[in-house]
């Protein structure tokens, strides 16, 4: 989420998908654009210094950039403890805490992980040929390209055993199209050359650090980094993780509000902008705010014209697919649902929103009261996104009856659920609002057999719930093998209109692996934007993309430390970046131990 553009947020938005109420992401309340906080002198500077350096940085060679990411991930490495702790200590966390391992993980693990696979593209590309990436190229059910790019190594395959991820390609492109075009910036670098503005997210700490490695090395322009607000305190973390960068002059990071922000979109030196937020924000970036802005956007007539791409949210699901779930599965599936909401105190625009189950599955019930026996037992967190506790009185005023599960106490909030939520109520803000807190939400679909629940649930995900960025479907090997119901769930990953997918495995997976790509499906209307536009991530450098497919064991061995139950959390999540910084047999070792004791 993002709060760079002055917007009111909440149970508004765009006319979405199958209902008649206006429908987005929910967020913080707006922030005021005043003038008086604006330093223009210092914004117009740090703009001049990176696109002088524009040009510059289009000639350098692949394998001086290669260089150049390097030394970034040392420095990262060396930043890391005090990034870390000041990271906890905003969303109060012990920084010796298992929990911190969750930060450690996806506030620099993921970044460092995109770096790492960025540079062995960069390398080929410097050797005279394509980032490599493993393959295979085969095709979906429909008969698009379906590109293998995960697991890129022999360590991979170790450390996450039984785990691919794939990216889908345009419908109608060859093979030979999709080489050609692999790469791009590369083909005629100047011509690629540019000044992108990347407004940073407030809730994910390496959001910001990774758009600009997708701007930097995969689109190849110099970039200006603005933090939301929220994240003020990661810029001098940020400045000394990425100091190479800054020193080369082709990334400034500045700080500021809403009007800072507003300015630097309608900048001259700017070429094009990202935006991690709301699809609120988007529509401001384009249209401007109030009548006017409503006016601009009715008859789709932006007021800035330069290319703004964005990730922007969604509710996103999880279809739980019927079958016969043991007690180890039902338990081992509701921790990993659990962690799917407690992770970042669910202010993840991947945080699942609604559950999809089937009303006739004799284990709906059995597996709902782990999900809430786990959620109980789970330590509340604080509520540190601005606008939480707002947002979370909207669903409860909404459902008085919803599921609040352990204590609360002053800066916290429980951990909610909003059961057996009527599927036929499509205006429902369950379906229709990303609640962004430490909510989610549970509907049950009325189909005559398994199979035609898989059919019913992929309509309820396009058709009904809101967004487009990322899904999960929950699937046991015997529903994957059964002859009617396996089918169904194939054609349901190539018919579900989502950027990311996840079969057995949280869809945050594609975000953090780097080498798929993270941003919603393609197709929506500028003035219905939705989740967004364009992808980031996608280190193999691919273009035509549809989404990102991840699968993975339905129960892992051992439990993945990510879980939210874990144990031991941040001594593998410490291993681990140390080892995706360097990987060798000789840290691997300690690296296993310490997740068998998860």
């Amino acid at each position: 989420m993002s709060e760079d553009i002055p917007v009111t947020r909440g149970y508004i938005g765009g006319r979405g998908k199958g209902g008649n109420m206006q429908r987005g992401a929910a967020g913080p309340t707006s922030l005021a654009a005043d003038r008086g906080e604006l330093d223009d002198a210092a914004l117009n500077a740090a703009v001049a210094e990176i696109a002088e350096k524009s040009t510059w940085w289009a000639d350098m060679a692949p394998g001086a950039r290669a260089d150049l990411l390097e030394a970034t991930i040392r420095s990262t490495l060396a930043q890391a403890p005090a990034w870390l702790e000041a990271a906890c200590e905003a969303k109060g966390f012990d920084s010796k805490s298992s929990a911190a391992g969750e930060e450690l993980f996806s506030g620099i693990g993921t970044f460092v992980r995109m770096a790492s696979t960025l540079i062995d593209s960069l390398r080929d590309l410097d050797a005279g040929r394509q980032p490599q990436f493993p393959g295979p190229v085969t095709e979906s059910p429909d008969g698009r390209l379906v590109v293998g790019v995960f697991p890129t190594s022999t360590f991979d395959r170790l450390l996450y055993a039984g785990t691919t991820g794939q990216v889908w390609i345009e419908s109608g492109v060859t093979r030979s199209q999709l080489e050609r075009d692999q790469a791009r910036a590369y083909k005629d670098r100047k011509a690629h050359a540019g000044v992108s503005l990347v407004l940073g997210a407030g809730n994910v700490a390496s959001l910001g650090p990774r758009d600009v490695l997708t701007k930097l090395f995969v689109e190849g322009h110099t970039v200006l980094l603005k933090a939301n607000p929220v994240n003020d305190y990661l810029v001098p973390h940020w400045n000394a993780a990425m100091a190479p960068l800054v020193q080369a002059g082709v990334l400034r990071i500045v700080t500021g509000g809403a009007a800072a922000g507003a300015y630097l979109c309608r900048h001259e030196l700017i070429d094009d902008i990202h935006v991690t937020g709301s699809d609120k924000t988007f529509d401001a970036i384009v249209y401007g705010t109030g009548e006017e802005g409503a006016a601009n956007k009715a008859s789709d007539s932006p007021i800035v014209t330069k290319p703004v791409t964005g990730e922007l949210g969604s509710v996103s699901p999880v279809i739980v697919v019927p079958g016969v779930w043991s007690h180890a599965d039902i338990a081992y599936q509701a921790e990993h649902v659990a962690t799917m909401l407690a992770n970042n105190a669910g202010f993840n625009c991947l945080t699942p929103r609604v559950l999809i189950t089937w009303k006739h599955w004799p284990q709906r019930e059995a597996f709902m009261t782990a999900l809430s026996d786990v959620l109980r037992k789970t330590p509340a967190r604080r509520a540190y996104y601005p606008g939480a506790q707002e947002r979370y009185r909207a669903f409860k005023e909404a459902h008085p009856d919803l599921l609040e599960l352990g204590g609360a106490q002053s800066g916290t909030l429980p951990w909610a659920i909003v059961t057996d939520v009527d599927a036929r109520s499509v205006n429902d803000i369950c379906f229709n609002v990303e609640a962004f807190c430490s909510l989610t939400s549970e509907t049950a679909l009325d189909a005559e057999s398994e199979a035609a629940f898989v059919d019913a649930a992929v309509a309820f995900a396009n058709d009904v719930v809101w967004g487009s960025l990322s899904a999960t479907i929950l699937a046991h090997p015997t529903s994957l093998a059964d002859p009617e119901v396996g089918p169904r769930i194939e054609d349901a990953i190539a018919k579900l209109r989502y950027g990311s997918i996840g079969v057995n495995l949280w869809h945050a997976i594609s975000f953090a692996l780097g080498v798929t790509t993270w941003g919603a499906y393609p197709g929506h209307a500028r003035n219905d934007i939705q989740s967004g536009v364009g992808v980031v991530g996608n280190a193999f450098m691919l273009e035509h993309t549809v989404k990102s497919v991840v699968r993975g064991p339905f129960r892992a061995k051992p439990k993945p430390a990510w879980f939210v139950t874990s144990r031991s959390s941040l001594a593998v999540m410490t291993r681990l970046l140390a080892f995706e910084a360097q990987p060798s047999w000789r840290r691997l070792p300690g690296l296993m131990m310490a997740a068998l004791r998860s």
